[in-house]
């Protein structure tokens, strides 16, 4: 029997801009471009729930998702540059205050070349996430 490439039928195409329109995907593109990137830039939603969006109480300690989405985008924009281009993805972490507590989490930035635009644009997700 052959696998041929030519013989196999795309069944379902689920794309990054209906995951942006699901709540799947949470764009951060606007601020990622004050952040220093170039290309189009978002989180999964549970990065967004988990990490960016801070407790009624961490906002009382004066966590906002602002300051939090500033801090992944720049430890972000740092492993990238450390990378160099070597990968396609790239593990960092961000230190997040929850409860008073100091927590580091390991994030995991991913390229590809599924932008609207039809260049490339990067997803910030767990580590366990594709």
């Amino acid at each position: 029997m052959s696998t041929n490439e030519d013989e196999f039928t795309l069944i379902f195409s689920y794309t990054r801009e209906q995951a942006i329109a699901d709540g799947v995907l949470v764009d951060i593109s606007e601020t990622a471009k004050e952040a220093g990137f170039k290309w189009p830039v978002a989180v999964t939603c549970a990065v967004w729930a988990d990490i960016v969006t801070p407790t009624p109480d961490d906002e009382q300690e004066g966590q906002s998702k602002e300051g939090r989405l500033w801090d992944v985008l720049n430890m972000a924009r740092l492993a990238a540059k450390a990378n160099k281009g070597d990968s396609d993805t790239v593990l960092f972490q961000v230190i997040v205050l929850r409860e008073r507590k100091q927590e580091t989490v390991t994030l995991k930035m991913v390229l590809s070349a599924e932008a609207p635009e039809g260049g490339p644009c990067l997803t910030i997700m767990l580590p366990n996430e594709d």
